[in-house]
């Protein structure tokens, strides 16, 4: 990892580094981690303020929890990657989403990032008061299952999605 990286709030002001980390991902055709991250940008202050909502709790969907979202950047502001913290587990959560959703831009992976990331997000989980934090991740994503086992996950039984994908289920008590 060839430089320190930080997490910020999401804000307008890194709008262009954010939408060079957006367009990259949208053209590896992957799913956008955390999903957050799908969100449109076309109004982007719309969009920050819809994150920064979501914190407060404010505007959310029905049944859904406050999330605090955050971005990885290096010293230059390049957008590295996004987490997404949910304050509290729903029943399906807490089978398949857990409380941390993590990504990396592709053209920044296997660099480290991704452990870092964790790490910085679990001192934010313990800001909320979470002691005992979910972790998930699909059974075929070994990068991943490393990183959360890096960070001192220890698994719990997996879950079965309708569609047959299994999502691995780590604990990590910080």
């Amino acid at each position: 990892m060839g430089s320190e990286v930080i997490l910020i709030k999401p804000t307008v002001k890194l709008k262009n580094e954010y939408l060079s980390f957006y367009q990259e991902w949208k053209e590896t055709g992957e799913n956008m981690v955390p999903w957050v991250i799908s969100k449109d940008p076309s109004d982007f202050a719309g969009m920050v303020q819809s994150l920064l909502d979501a914190e407060k709790g404010d505007n959310l969907p029905a049944n859904w929890v406050p999330d605090s979202t955050y971005w990885l950047v290096n010293q230059n502001n390049r957008v590295i990657g996004a987490v997404n913290i949910r304050h509290s587990l729903t029943e399906k959560l807490l089978q398949t989403g857990g409380h941390i959703g993590y990504g990396i831009r592709p053209s920044e992976r296997r660099k480290g990032y991704a452990t870092k990331l964790l790490a910085l997000s679990l001192e934010k989980v313990m800001e909320l008061g979470i002691t005992k934090v979910l972790v998930t991740c699909d059974e075929n994503n070994i990068g991943s299952a490393k990183t959360i086992l890096n960070n001192g996950g220890i698994e719990d039984s997996s879950f079965a999605e309708e569609d047959g994908n299994i999502v691995r289920r780590f604990w990590i008590e910080i």
